[in-house]
């Protein structure tokens, strides 16, 4: 058992999370670890892991296993970082932070909490059923414990107004956070179904469900556990096994009518081949009646007896499978009842020869037997940026850039792949388009990523420049801090800060805490502010941490897969002044979905101008004497409250800024300078 223990653990959650259908005698078979793609989340509860394992019979099954060497060439993570050996805990770990306060932990609700740490508890069992594993004797109780608390595991964040919307795979939660030092749950809504990632458009709200225990009706209740499967068929090769069909299962695009925001009512569920394991909402500029949901399933394909037309064989044996595609779903805004599926692009496909599977991985590393390139046939996440008309397709085995124009009907431009990638997971532009950070899931986040001897390149950030439709590796970035053996960690997902001037982007790494990234020059990307807590355990691997961590108006908020919903504030640093901080506080949305990237616009403000004034300082781009100049002029005019008098003289400054532009020396430095030349141009005397 011991040999197999990390084995069995990813295909387990892999099992649940994804509904692959792996059987216990499967798990015990393989040589390696999980396919990547499974999203991780065990919930913990304030009893150790280690309790759990010596109830169970097991002490060694979850004892985290070291490092192997570093490959030839590589570098690993620094472990004499403030990060590397905090103290372990559930609600009392040590925790290191830079740039980085922390406002407010607010824990899960009643609602999502197993309620036991003891795996022979009746609850256990009784979540188990519900998932269709039932009480099988051939895995292990600590297993059992461990895949009930996966089924209360939080996911993504969603925002409108003073709201934030936590997903849940038991469903989803909905705070105030008009007083975000100070937030307050306002409702829970039970509805299984995992993974539930959430957004939200004007009254609608959606939600991604996959796995096999969803219902139509959001009932609790899953569905009958299926009999114990044969492990191989007639020529002894091993075999999965579906679940059996059933007419009330639910695996797709839920959409809930949350005008009584405390009171969520589903008003459609649009059903999908392979569910739902992420979605992404889709707003055309130019149509005003509809939004669009691009929708990601990684899992099986359902039985044609379950939902019609529905196939998953290869290419070669039907051209109209499920696999290799994604669905894009219309609604109706003023008839969501009414939403449907109207395309299922075939994003993947070779141009020259129309074979849908023209895209593979072309080979990667960490896995025995991975070496040779697999196709790639889904997309775990899609960021469109609909300003820009461009989507970035985090794509399993590849990146991909998406023309989405025609919202309806993206179509592929370019695709990129990479052998120190494992799984494509997300994406996120810069603001002015130029660039790509791609996520590298690698293990799917079930594992330490982060170790010393764990590759700074595996796991990691790629950043890619755009130019005429066209990706181009710049480098990569990896959270720098050792995290120890029983610390899940590796790249997962995050959002811009709007700081005017800089590339900042804000990010979770599951137990690796959050690190906040400056990738204005793609080539040297670099981190400016971090936050950490230690391990749920130091003896086992607890699998937790920030699923996501993203700006909202102001703030940082990380949903906490085991714990809860963390709120955070930047403080000032050398690498990040308090001007600038406060001039990305001058950015208010009403809505935000982070797949869903919107354009930054800043105001013409002093606050604007004195951050764009200590980025140029900070570089040495101006001589001393004209950075003096303007800041005394910037102080001013706003000590004059902004005089006619003084905003004319600050005016009469943005010429000069504007010829220094044309000779910085570098692209940052010189817009910098435009922008900044901008902002004096359009300030606005007081009355």
């Amino acid at each position: 058992m011991k040999g197999i223990r990390n084995v069995v653990l990813c295909e387990l959650v892999a099992f649940l999370v994804l509904g692959i259908g792996v059987n216990w005698a499967q798990a015990q078979a393989a040589q390696s670890v999980t396919p990547a793609q499974a999203e991780p989340t065990k919930p913990a509860s304030a009893a150790s892991a280690q309790d759990s394992k010596d109830k169970a019979g097991d002490e060694d099954f979850f004892a985290p296993q070291p490092a192997p060497p570093l490959p030839p060439g590589m570098a690993g993570s620094d472990a004499n970082d403030p990060r590397a050996k905090l103290a372990p805990g559930i609600y009392d770990a040590g925790e290191a932070a830079m740039g980085m306060k922390h406002l407010l932990l607010l824990k899960k609700p009643d609602a999502f909490q197993l309620g036991t740490s003891d795996p022979d508890d009746p609850k256990v069992e009784k979540i188990t059923t519900q998932l269709g594993l039932g009480n099988n004797p051939k895995i292990p109780k600590a297993v059992h414990l461990m895949i009930a608390q996966l089924a209360f595991a939080n996911s993504d964040l969603a925002f409108q107004g003073n709201h934030l919307f936590q997903g849940n795979f038991y469903g989803m939660t909905i705070y105030d956070i008009s007083n975000p030092a100070n937030a307050q749950l306002l409702t829970s809504m039970v509805c299984p179904g995992g993974q539930g990632d959430v957004s939200v458009y004007k009254n609608l709200m959606f939600m991604s469900v996959e796995m096999p225990n969803g219902r139509l009706d959001c009932g609790v209740e899953g569905f009958p556990a299926d009999p114990a499967p044969p492990s191989d068929d007639k020529d002894g090769q091993k075999k999965s096994h579906l679940p059996s069909a059933q007419k009330d299962r639910f695996r797709g695009v839920r959409i809930f009518d949350i005008s009584d925001v405390r009171n969520p009512k589903q008003v459609a569920a649009v059903q999908t081949c392979r569910g739902s394991h992420t979605h992404t909402l889709v707003v055309d500029p130019t149509d005003k009646d509809n939004v669009y949901v691009y929708v990601s399933g990684t899992s099986f394909v359902r039985q044609p007896e379950e939902l019609a037309g529905c196939s998953g064989e290869k290419p070669d044996k039907d051209p109209d499978t499920a696999l290799f595609r994604i669905d894009v779903i219309k609604v109706p805004l003023a008839a969501p009842q009414d939403a449907r599926i109207v395309s299922s692009p075939r994003v993947f496909i070779d141009p020259r020869t129309g074979a849908i599977n023209g895209l593979n991985n072309g080979g990667t590393h960490g896995k025995k037997g991975a070496e040779k390139p697999v196709d790639t046939d889904q997309c775990h996440d899609i960021t469109v940026y609909s300003a820009v008309g461009l989507a970035a397709g985090a794509c399993s085995g590849n990146g991909i850039l998406l023309d989405i124009k025609d919202p309806a009907h993206p179509k592929r431009i370019d695709a990129v792949n990479d052998p120190n990638y494992s799984y494509w997971h997300s994406a996120s532009f810069s603001n002015d388009g130029s660039k790509v950070v791609f996520t590298d899931e690698w293990g799917g986040g079930l594992g330490a990523r982060c170790r010393p001897n764990d590759p700074n390149k595996w796991g990691a950030d790629a950043i890619f420049q755009v130019k005429d439709g066209k990706l181009t590796f710049a480098n990569y970035y990896k959270m720098p801090a050792a995290q120890s053996d029983s610390e899940n960690c590796v790249a997962h997902n995050g959002s811009l800060v709007p700081v005017p001037g800089r590339d900042i982007e804000v990010q979770a790494w599951y137990q690796g805490g959050i690190s906040v990234m400056d990738f204005t020059d793609p080539g040297n990307p670099y981190e400016i502010a971090y936050f950490d807590r230690g391990p749920i355990d130091a003896k086992s691997l607890v699998l937790g941490g920030d699923w996501s961590a993203y700006w909202y108006n102001g703030y940082i908020y990380a949903s906490e897969i085991a714990r809860g919903l963390d709120i955070f504030e930047l403080s000032p640093t050398k690498f990040l002044s308090q001007n600038e901080i406060d001039a990305a506080k001058a950015i208010h949305l009403a809505e935000f979905n982070v797949q869903d990237q919107p354009k930054i616009e800043w105001p013409a403000s002093l606050v604007v101008a004195k951050a764009y004034l200590d980025q140029l300082s900070r570089s040495q781009a101006l001589a001393a004497n004209r950075l003096t100049e303007l800041q005394k002029a910037i102080q001013d005019a706003d000590a004059s409250h902004m005089s006619k008098k003084k905003v004319a003289k600050l005016r009469k400054l943005a010429p000069s800024l504007t010829k220094s532009a044309a000779s910085a020396k570098n692209p940052a430095d010189s817009m910098r300078m435009q922008g900044l030349a901008d902002v004096l141009k359009h300030l606005s005397p007081s009355a």
